[in-house]
């Protein structure tokens, strides 16, 4: 059985002994009590346990932990290195895009990973990258007006 000694997580190395085919949801939420990531399916299809690995988003539920030692791993809790709020996080809470909220950081993950790559989407560019997260309160409308106004956002800081 091999083992895994160290995670790289929101910029912090973490060690850890876990078998290399436990989860990363798993690690993330029972070793490192990095909670924002939740159990949906279990199946890679819902989208809220996705975060970030190496910038790209991925489904910690059916990501082993053994592939992803030497990566950087980002989860909503590290998403805005200052503490603050970051924009994404800022629009969803402006335009109500959030009910029950247990979608909501995979999404936000989602949509970062996509405003790093295109930075002024469409909303139809938005609704299809967003396509594998899963809401069920079925905010769609006001996640993809939140997503377009976190572009603004960004876009505003960038310049």
């Amino acid at each position: 059985m091999t083992r895994v000694t160290q995670l790289q997580v929101n910029g912090t190395t973490y060690r850890v002994d876990v078998d290399a085919e436990t989860s990363l949801l798993s690690v993330l939420r029972h070793h490192l009590d990095r909670t924002g990531a939740k159990y949906g399916c279990g199946e890679g299809q819902c989208g809220a346990c996705t975060v970030l690995i190496d910038g790209l988003p991925r489904r910690s539920c059916i990501t082993q932990v053994g592939a992803v030692g030497a990566k950087h791993i980002v989860t909503i809790e590290g998403l805005s290195p200052n503490g603050g709020l970051h924009p994404l996080q800022r629009a969803f809470l402006d335009v109500d895009a959030l009910q029950c909220g247990y979608c909501t950081s995979g999404m936000i993950l989602t949509a970062a990973a996509l405003l790093e790559t295109n930075p002024d989407p469409t909303e139809q560019e938005i609704a299809h990258f967003m396509e594998g997260n899963i809401c069920r309160c079925g905010t769609y409308l006001r996640i993809i007006i939140a997503i377009r106004q976190a572009a603004k956002m960004l876009k505003e800081v960038r310049s």
